[in-house]
């Protein structure tokens, strides 16, 4: 007889990436992430919040107390999510300009972001991106956002064997297995501050 194992309570996460490019190794992050989720991680459900629309930041747009659609509907996207994951890649050994906008615009009155979980995860060169996890953790102090603090995932995408095929999937299993163990985090630590 089989073992009847209860689900897993399921949360909602909305992705961020701070990279708009179609094959960007980060927006690839955040699909392998969503493919996690239907074969080995029960209980995430993701949603790619795109980021592209959003105009810069620029308060004379701020109108009676409304933004602009665009910048309404990504914050309403925010708001319902449970947690949020950050694809975050490294631009200058910060946040990448993408990515610093979406935020300030989440972050108007009333802050959406506030008192949510979240994770960061990077692929790129060198340091594979450490240096915007970093910056980005600080931003969340101001934000009010939880971060996990293990497994972090920082990718460096360019060390041999390919980490990456020409679309920007990710194929490395390694990186895959480590990539489920921050979603597993995500949302144990999301059940956690949600008293459940």
């Amino acid at each position: 007889m089989e073992a009847i194992t209860a689900a897993k309570p399921l949360i909602r996460v909305a992705a961020l990436s701070g990279s708009l490019r179609k094959a960007s190794y980060n927006r690839g992050l955040i699909r392998a992430a969503m493919d996690l989720t239907k074969e080995s991680v029960n209980g995430v459900q993701i949603e790619y919040i795109d980021i592209s629309p959003l105009p810069m930041i620029n308060t004379d747009l701020e109108v009676d107390g409304t933004y602009p659609p665009a910048v309404e509907a990504f914050r309403q996207k925010i708001l319902q999510a449970d947690s949020i994951l950050f694809a975050s890649p490294e631009y200058n050994y910060s946040v990448a300009a993408p990515m610093k906008n979406a935020i300030d615009w989440a972050s108007r009155p009333p802050n959406v972001f506030a008192d949510k979980p979240a994770a960061i995860i990077s692929a790129g060169g060198g340091f594979g991106g450490g240096r915007a996890h970093y910056h980005l953790r600080q931003i969340g102090v101001f934000l009010d956002l939880h971060f996990i603090n293990k497994p972090e995932f920082m990718l460096n995408a360019f060390q041999p064997p390919a980490k990456f095929d020409s679309d920007g999937n990710l194929i490395d299993e390694a990186a895959k297995e480590k990539l489920k163990q921050v979603l597993v985090s995500l949302h144990a630590f999301t059940l956690r501050l949600q008293g459940k």
